[in-house]
């Protein structure tokens, strides 16, 4: 444990509490939690919003504690003419390039949270750092701008379009920091933001142990009765999801398959009527049930090429579970290499023929599995991420003003 000296941290996260899924809420709250339960003094300041599509005021706004720190609530505030901001959006979408004008109109058009800046802009001497992320939403575009020089940015980058934003690349370069969660993650921060700080470590990311597995009771639970695939996530396109589906309806034809193919998350599934039978959404999990569907399953689909850690993933090899992933996803890929516990996929050709081995040879793709649990619990357990932190921490502000 590195912990000098206890320090007043703020984390600002757009999202935060029950039914919230996103791997960068996850790590900013568990982090959070995990950083007060060694003494420092933390505020989780977020939005009162539950659904990342709406972006509606869900939660009470006000103070409340959990977990041992202080969640402070802020409203959000949306535009009433979004005529403009989806017309920016599908132009984002293209790569087509914004004025700073029109970039700034973006980050506005899809939530503001005035009180919560007002909030940073009056109280921030409160605070030693202020932590933020991910990269492309308006709490962390604005919320940087108020101390950049107390401020550390988690980005959780993808190499998609909006990542190559002008104003991204100003937000991280001004900050006193940036949380890399992965080498490829890392690599992208120096392609996007050539001039960011030169403290940018790879701190990476975390998933709790489980003290225990029940995958013959969640299996009951549920009614399933055939050997499944998993899909643990948000079903959107983003995610690879309306591909995931088309790839299995592909696997399914010619292919003497066994495997349903179940859906855990957030987002309407939106499945095709060829293959109904044989997807299985079962919604959002709680915290305990999630663990019981990744070691109930016969492998994890990671079809997602936009991620930055895939949480996912290690919770899968953490269940005994082998993980089948979307070769194109940089971060996936390369957990998968250095694992040796996942099959990587190009087409849907090969993904069937990844289905086709887990099906086939059991006891190879158990030995998979397990050189990924192998390998999340080398690098990947909170004690040595919350060090990585406590030690950026320490470096950027320890020996600053209270």
């Amino acid at each position: 444990m590195v912990n000098a000296r206890s320090l007043r941290i703020a984390f600002v996260a757009p999202r935060y509490g029950e039914g919230v899924v996103g791997g960068s809420e996850a790590v900013m709250a568990e982090a959070a939690w995990g950083l007060a339960d060694r003494g420092h003094q933390v505020d989780l300041l977020t939005t009162c919003a539950r659904s990342h599509f709406s972006w509606e005021n869900e939660f009470e706004a006000g103070v409340s504690t959990d977990h041992g720190i202080t969640v402070r609530r802020f409203p959000t505030v949306r535009a009433k003419s979004r005529i403009l901001a989806g017309e920016l959006e599908r132009r984002v979408q293209r790569g087509e390039e914004l004025t700073e004008g029109e970039e700034v109109a973006w980050v506005n058009g899809r939530f503001r949270v005035p009180d919560l800046y007002l909030y940073l802009a009056s109280k921030h001497e409160n605070y030693d750092a202020i932590v933020l992320s991910p990269y492309l939403f308006w709490s962390t575009i604005y919320g940087a701008e108020v101390v950049p020089e107390k401020t550390i940015i988690m980005p959780c980058l993808h190499d998609e379009s909006y990542a190559y934003l002008k104003i991204v690349a100003k937000t991280i370069s001004a900050s006193a920091g940036i949380w890399f969660l992965s080498e490829p993650e890392h690599q992208l921060g120096h392609r996007i933001a050539p001039g960011m700080s030169a403290h940018h470590p790879v701190v990476g990311a975390a998933v709790n142990l489980p003290k225990s597995y029940d995958p013959a009771g969640f299996r009951e639970r549920h009614g399933l009765t055939r050997p499944f695939i998993l899909y643990a996530g948000r079903r959107e396109d983003g995610k690879g999801w309306r591909q995931l589906l088309g790839g299995f309806a592909a696997a399914l034809v010619g292919n003497d398959l066994p495997f349903d193919l179940v859906t855990v998350g957030v987002g309407a599934p939106n499945v095709p009527e060829g293959i109904s039978s044989r997807v299985i959404d079962l919604g959002f999990l709680t915290t305990e049930e999630l663990p019981n569907a990744f070691a109930a399953a016969e492998a994890m689909i990671q079809p997602s090429v936009n991620e930055s850690f895939s949480r996912t993933m290690m919770e899968s090899w953490l269940a005994g579970t082998p993980v089948i992933a979307n070769a194109k996803g940089e971060v996936i890929t390369w957990h998968c290499e250095r694992s040796g516990g996942g099959l990587t996929y190009n087409d849907d050709l090969e993904f069937a023929q990844c289905l086709r081995f887990i099906a086939e040879a059991p006891k190879a793709a158990s030995a998979l599995a397990e050189r990924g649990r192998e390998y999340v619990l080398a690098n990947y357990t909170w004690e040595s991420v919350l060090d990585q932190m406590e030690h950026s921490l320490h470096t950027l502000f320890a020996d600053g003003d209270r």
